[in-house]
């Protein structure tokens, strides 16, 4: 019987895909995917009675309503922190590689720190009553920082651990996500974190300020006199 041509083609060309599909493998697929891990700070909240209410007020400065004076103040500063580790290949020609970025990312108001004017007594109904508005800030903080862990968590995974290795010319797969992390997310998570201005507002609400101050007899609005 007679060979169809087209059947004696066929093997060589097969043969020939087998043999070249090895060399076809991207070694950046070696690589482990990208990823990010998001960490809450949680870090123990200070408590002082070192300044007197007319510097608590000055301190307050922007935030205080007009007229205000203010007894006790919660402050924080916030804090984003990035960890890095790349795990990195360069490809045979020595001019582009790929690489795999771990990023964990921390976030928090560190230190967090809660004054009581020192002309109230520890331990005195004026002392408690300042005391206990404040934790009110404390708690604010907290479920701000943990209601925007999600968000955050899910943006900086879109951008960074979506897909495989980020690749390109050789040394500058690093430069280029640290720049972009301090230039671009540090700032973006620091405005995120601060939007607990607004919320923390409304805890200072007139009505508040006017409860606190008449409070334990009137004591406390004797004293601010």
């Amino acid at each position: 019987m007679r060979r169809s041509p087209l059947s004696v083609r066929c093997r060589p060309l097969l043969l020939l895909m087998f043999l070249a599909g090895p060399c076809w493998a991207d070694p950046c697929e070696q690589l482990a995917k990208p990823s990010v891990r998001v960490k809450l700070l949680d870090e123990p909240v200070s408590v002082d009675s070192q300044y007197g209410f007319k510097t608590l007020t000055i301190m307050g400065g922007k935030i205080t309503r007009p007229g205000n004076t203010v007894l006790g103040l919660t402050r924080g500063t916030a804090i984003v922190k990035f960890e890095t580790h790349f795990t990195t290949i360069v490809e045979r020609s020595g001019q582009w590689e790929c690489t795999s970025p771990q990023l964990t990312m921390s976030y928090g108001f560190s230190p967090m720190n809660v004054h009581v004017a020192r002309e109230f007594t520890e331990g005195s109904c004026a002392y408690k009553e300042i005391y206990q508005h404040e934790l009110r800030h404390v708690k604010t903080y907290q479920t701000h920082l943990a209601g925007i862990e999600k968000d955050l968590t899910d943006t900086l995974n879109a951008r960074f651990a979506t897909g495989g290795p980020w690749r390109g010319p050789v040394g500058q797969s690093r430069a280029r996500i640290q720049q972009e992390l301090t230039e671009r997310w540090v700032p973006f998570i620091k405005r995120e974190m601060n939007r607990v201005d607004a919320t923390q507002a409304l805890v200072d609400s007139p009505e508040e300020y006017a409860r606190v101050a008449n409070s334990c007899n009137g004591d406390i609005r004797k004293l601010i006199r």
